[in-house]
């Protein structure tokens, strides 16, 4: 990956690429969910605690190898492990819950000692490929890319990397695995051979889709692995009722939540567990993260993080709606409109060129345009109270801690310092002074100056 970031910690989708596997192992409702780390341990041990606290860790202190791995996870687990073991890797962001329901249904239903997740790859090229009795069709083994003979090479079908064993006869064929191999490794595609070897059944489950298999190796496949959890991901949705104007420029994660007739526009990313309600409308161009937009609410070419729009309300264009903000029914944040731990008031509008920050605002008023909601003093943040069915002028500074009581007025291009009483207008500006021919004294000969007299004259001649 040449990343400081550990491979398996690289995010798709709004989730790690081993916080995907951990989603679909978790779908088996596994009695033990082990995870092997070694490399970058303590960063990925650190993760796993966030994503899923119940999991368990088992070190492998040197990479020796895939057999190794399991013969560390098994340790944790006491050695030897009656039923099923499903072994999975990190690195397979697109494997389904399903699709490891079926490879067990498969283990125990045909009462295989090893069942093995194949698929039919385009291009084997680096997998290691299933070898089968050409007269039953049964899997005898699997041989790595770099062992491979020319003809196993021309083989499609790969090993995924996947397998459900049976615990007991998977720990007594570890410890029969061997090295002697291009690597040096213990290869856990050994067991299978050497399970068959003592008279045991070895099965295989194909996958439906070989896509899902696919391992991440570099930034090139995590965008393809992108690309293809987004399309899964927008298609479910659009066959649960939502219309995506735009599937090529529409990107969500996987927590993002839609009810029926919402509406995602072109350009659009939903990220975190941002949740459209019924009919809602977002986009173009909007960025929403861990938002939550009500009923027949529309936000439109807006950034939000953590807000709460509320149904029937209207964002944007160009808003910015952060940590906090919350917005009434029927309420509205305009162009260019920055609101932050800001409470909104059903049917309050905000329209143009404002700043409401750290703020409560009541029902039914009106923010002037080019509004400042000043709530920091230098060292810390202070609260402004707005009341209901107030109406403020453009261009004002209300200097918090400060309250405009219900129904209030202020004057525009007021800075408001002190509490207004309801019902009142506040005032807060200088006494207007107009210096007669001060531009022909101060700036004789300019653009100004002349415009000036040839106005004079014209005031002259019609009277």
């Amino acid at each position: 990956m040449k990343s400081a970031t550990p491979k398996v910690l690289h995010d798709i989708c709004g989730r790690s690429l081993v916080g995907h596997v951990l989603a679909a192992s978790r779908e088996l409702d596994p009695e033990h969910l082990v995870v092997v780390v070694g490399h970058a341990r303590e960063k990925v041990t650190a993760h796993l605690a966030e994503v899923d606290p119940a999991v368990r860790t088992a070190v492998q202190e040197e990479q020796n190898g895939t057999g190794h791995a399991v013969r560390m996870g098994l340790e944790q687990l006491g050695g030897v492990v009656d039923g099923t073991v499903v072994v999975v890797c990190g690195d397979t962001p697109l494997l389904t819950g399903a699709t490891l329901a079926r490879l067990a249904a498969t283990h125990q239903a045909d009462g295989n000692a090893v069942t093995v997740l194949t698929a039919e790859v385009p291009d084997a090229t680096g997998y290691g490929r299933i070898v089968r009795d050409e007269v039953s069709g049964a899997v005898t083994g699997i041989v790595e890319h770099k062992d491979a003979s020319e003809a196993q090479r021309a083989v499609r079908e790969i090993n995924s990397g996947v397998f459900a064993f049976d615990g007991q006869l998977l720990s007594e064929a570890l410890k029969q695995v061997r090295t002697d191999n291009s690597q040096g490794e213990e290869y856990l595609t050994d067991v299978l051979g050497i399970l068959r070897e003592a008279g045991h059944r070895v099965g295989a489950s194909v996958a439906g889709d070989h896509r899902e298999i696919a391992g991440i190796n570099n930034r090139v496949q995590l965008a393809q692995a992108r690309r293809i959890l987004n399309d899964r991901l927008l298609t479910a949705a659009m066959l649960a009722g939502v219309t995506v104007v735009d599937p090529a420029t529409t990107w969500i994660d996987v927590a993002v939540t839609f009810e029926q007739d919402s509406v995602v526009l072109p350009g659009t990313q939903l990220l975190g567990g941002t949740h459209l309600g019924e009919g809602a409308v977002v986009g173009p161009n909007s960025r929403l993260k861990d938002t939550t937009v009500g009923a027949g609410a529309r936000v439109d070419n807006t950034v939000s993080d953590g807000a709460e729009v509320g149904p029937q309300a209207t964002v944007g264009p160009y808003a910015y709606l952060r940590p906090g903000t919350r917005l009434g029914v029927k309420s509205k944040v305009g162009t260019y409109v920055e609101t932050k731990n800001a409470v909104i008031g059903e049917g309050t509008k905000v329209p143009h060129l404002s700043y409401v920050g750290d703020a409560t605002i009541g029902e039914y008023s009106n923010i002037g345009a080019a509004s400042v909601f000043v709530n920091y003093d230098g060292e810390h943040k202070h609260h402004t109270t707005v009341g209901s069915h107030c109406k403020t002028g453009s261009d004002n500074m209300f200097v918090a801690p400060v309250t405009i009581g219900d129904g209030a007025y202020t004057a525009a291009g007021s800075v408001i310092t002190k509490d207004v009483p309801p019902g009142s207008l506040a005032v807060a500006r200088g006494q207007q002074r107009n210096i007669e021919g001060w531009v022909a004294r101060k700036r004789p000969g300019s653009a100004a100056a002349k415009a000036a007299e040839a106005a004079s004259q014209q005031g002259e001649g019609e009277d």
